[in-house]
């Protein structure tokens, strides 16, 4: 169940994509530097995690405990490729994406000895290839939960519950949020188990929705809502040359985030509410106490909402592997490029003057769309 909020709120909205998560530290960075504060940080997967570390953390040590994970998850791999791109970068990326699937990542997963299929069936060793132990210690290392659940800034993560299909975010205004709730939301299968909590198994939120930005557009903010969406998928891509092509531009297309759709979904139904409101200045008196009338108006939303959506649209050589491949020098791309991203959309003049547009409209700004960015009025 979403919470209304009465006031202006800024957001910060991560998607999933396990290695690929260091661009959203960048982005954060890159905001933190300008002054944008997130009041509310929500996310699935290493969304959750990035999220968690934010919401954890004071201000100003968000970004030290940011680097601090991103550089642990990256330790096993510190030396560079010998050429930035083309096939030696391509050989160098696909190594140590196998050389992380047959070793573990440390502070985040480990392989499990004996294996899966070696395991007693019905334990989570027999249903998971890798260990999550270690990303509970990196949490609580890194994640102040008691700042968390102060709720100083709301914190919501995505999961699915493993037996019912039913899809949950656990939010900090509305439970008590531990580390199992932040790993539930990254237990993506068959790699990583379900996590348990209060008795139902979890994972990970990403195979139902890979973003929160629904959950965030369904709060309704009354007074109007600014949102950085962040994806590690683009959801636009070129025609696959090869089978290895096939298999890349499949998992973009399955975790992209349909940003677009959420965007004008969000769209219409502001047009109803405003709608609504233009009907309700035409009724007489004694209609506008009617309850069901009442109950309508009470959802109505004046509220302008501003979307900034930033894409890790890099290539760096990448492959359908480039979600696990946590190697030094392509995490410190990964970061650097959300980081850029950041700073060239906040300067952009179609995200500048985006207080021009409609109070009560949608807005939508992506770098890929300039010089004149993509917006809607409602």
């Amino acid at each position: 169940m979403s919470v209304h909020i009465n006031h202006h709120t800024t957001a910060l909205v991560l998607q999933g994509g396990g290695a690929l998560g260091a661009y959203q530290a960048g982005v954060y960075a890159a905001l933190h530097e300008a002054g944008v504060a997130p009041e509310w940080v929500a996310g699935i997967s290493i969304g959750a995690i990035n999220a968690a570390i934010i919401a954890g953390n004071a201000p100003e040590n968000r970004i030290e405990r940011l680097n601090a994970f991103w550089q642990k998850v990256s330790s096993h791999l510190i030396l560079p490729s010998a050429a930035s791109d083309g096939p030696v970068r391509s050989m160098f990326n696909e190594t140590a994406a196998m050389f992380a699937a047959l070793s573990g990542v440390p502070g985040f997963f480990s392989p499990r000895m004996p294996p899966a299929t070696l395991q007693a069936p019905g334990t989570m060793a027999a249903i998971s290839y890798y260990d999550t132990a270690p990303l509970r210690e990196t949490l609580l290392e890194l994640v102040d939960f008691e700042r968390i659940n102060a709720g100083e800034t709301r914190l919501s993560v995505g999961a699915v519950n493993v037996t019912s299909g039913n899809f949950i975010y656990f939010d900090n205004r509305e439970r008590t949020i531990q580390p199992e709730h932040i790993m539930a939301s990254g237990a993506l299968p068959p790699g990583f188990p379900p996590v348990v909590i209060d008795g139902e198994p979890y994972w990970d939120g990403g195979l139902v929705s890979n973003t929160p930005l629904q959950y965030v557009l369904d709060a309704q903010p009354t007074g109007g809502i600014e949102i950085y969406q962040v994806d590690l998928f683009p959801a636009r891509g070129p025609m696959p040359q090869t089978l290895f092509d096939v298999a890349q531009r499949e998992k973009d297309i399955r975790f992209s985030s349909r940003t677009r759709l959420n965007t004008d979904m969000a769209t219409r139904m502001k047009k109803l509410r405003e709608a609504a409101i233009r009907l309700t200045d035409k009724l007489p008196a004694e209609v506008l106490e009617d309850p069901d009338l009442r109950f309508i108006t009470d959802h109505l939303n004046r509220g302008s909402i501003a979307i900034m959506h930033l894409i890790n649209r890099a290539a760096l050589a990448q492959s359908q592997s480039k979600d696990y491949e946590f190697s030094r020098q392509t995490v410190n791309e990964h970061w650097a490029a959300g980081h850029t991203d950041t700073l060239r959309s906040l300067a952009s003049p179609g995200w500048k003057n985006r207080s021009r547009h409609p109070r009560g409209g949608v807005f939508t700004f992506d770098l890929a769309d300039e010089p004149r960015g993509h917006s809607h009025g409602a």
